[in-house]
């Protein structure tokens, strides 16, 4: 399950198997972009992320994964050389904020090193492809082009030909409007064979279905009746800063847009509605279900046996944060698919 005290997952971290690729994950967090990774073929040799908690969830879920708490900036791959040549160098960069913005605001300066530290880092590795993952405003905005221009130049230094674009979790079976921006970057001329994966025929599953079964674990008779109106894709789901603030589904529009299928965005629940519980959304937050951490990641993508570890904000960062698994899985395919192709020429 995800959070508890019960660590059901299976040790998947043995490496060099027939047929798989290799990577290095960067920014690795709770393991969204490394599990849909995994799925689409590709094994790390090694994960970073300067978080301990996230370090936790994710050896946790992986027991054979090289997991190394440190600071990307910090890291020399001279000393780690397993990273030389990976076929891909994959992250989900914390999140930038546009230049005129991170003048205005506190640790944006932070952000934008870790991009950097990155780039940096393609330098010394020399993957032969990669995968970033970041807003969408940064692929999409004006006020961003610096940002951009900034990228470019030095990929093309390094001999790397790269692609920007915006994908929506939705697309790919996530039960969750999300849009993320991606740079998807290749050594020479294979950003020729690549193309961003098309979305999935059909709707994507919608909040009620995702969570019926897990909203009666605990007897809630109303659980069939709330799923059953509970019938759109969930907001995107924010999983707020680090530093600030507790655990709650987003900023006020998205609050609003869970109130209308009966659910308190204001809070995430340590369990899920007891037999006992009366829902009654117009009578207020009482009377409106909460998402536990488990639900939330659900709707994130994430598979039900994935751990998360910590407290409960600290479990709800890391799955707010994370990278939906299956949008990491489609690109990763695509990527793969690249791989292979050059493999044979």
């Amino acid at each position: 399950m995800i959070g508890g005290n019960v660590v059901l997952a299976a040790d998947r971290g043995d490496l060099a198997q027939p047929g798989r690729l290799t990577a290095l994950e960067i920014c690795a967090g709770a393991g969204g972009l490394a599990l849909g990774l995994e799925r689409a073929g590709f094994d790390p040799v090694l994960l970073l992320d300067n978080r301990p908690i996230a370090c936790e969830t994710l050896r946790a879920n992986r027991p054979g994964w090289d997991v190394r708490e440190v600071d990307l900036a910090a890291f020399d791959p001279a000393e780690d050389q397993q990273v030389y040549d990976v076929q891909l160098l994959s992250g989900g960069l914390p999140r930038v904020k546009s230049p005129a913005t991170a003048t205005r605001t506190r640790g944006d300066d932070a952000e934008l090193a870790v991009l950097g530290a990155a780039v940096d880092l393609i330098y010394g590795v020399q993957p032969r492809a990669v995968l970033l993952e970041n807003v969408p405003d940064l692929v999409r905005k004006d006020e961003y082009e610096p940002i951009r221009a900034s990228v470019a130049e030095e990929l093309g230094h390094l001999g790397y030909r790269f692609r920007w674009h915006v994908l929506n979790a939705k697309d790919f079976g996530v039960p969750q409007s999300r849009e993320v921006g991606l740079l998807v970057a290749f050594k020479d001329d294979l950003i020729e064979r690549f193309e961003w994966p098309k979305p999935h025929q059909g709707p994507p599953p919608t909040v009620g279905r995702t969570l019926l079964d897990s909203m009666g674990e605990r007897g809630w008779p109303d659980a069939a009746r709330w799923a059953a109106q509970a019938d759109v894709i969930a907001p995107t789901i924010v999983g707020g800063s680090w530093d600030r603030g507790g655990a709650d589904l987003g900023p006020t529009g998205a609050k609003r847009k869970w109130e209308r299928i009966g659910v308190d965005g204001v809070t995430v629940a340590d369990l899920v509605p007891g037999a006992d519980f009366s829902w009654n959304p117009v009578a207020g937050r009482s009377g409106r279900v909460p998402l536990t951490v488990e639900q939330v990641a659900l709707l994130q993508g994430f598979p039900a046996e994935w751990f998360i570890a910590g407290r409960k904000t600290a479990r709800y960062r890391q799955v707010g944060n994370a990278t939906p698994p299956p949008l990491a899985q489609a690109v990763g395919e695509a990527i793969a698919s690249v791989l292979r192709s050059g493999d044979r020429r």
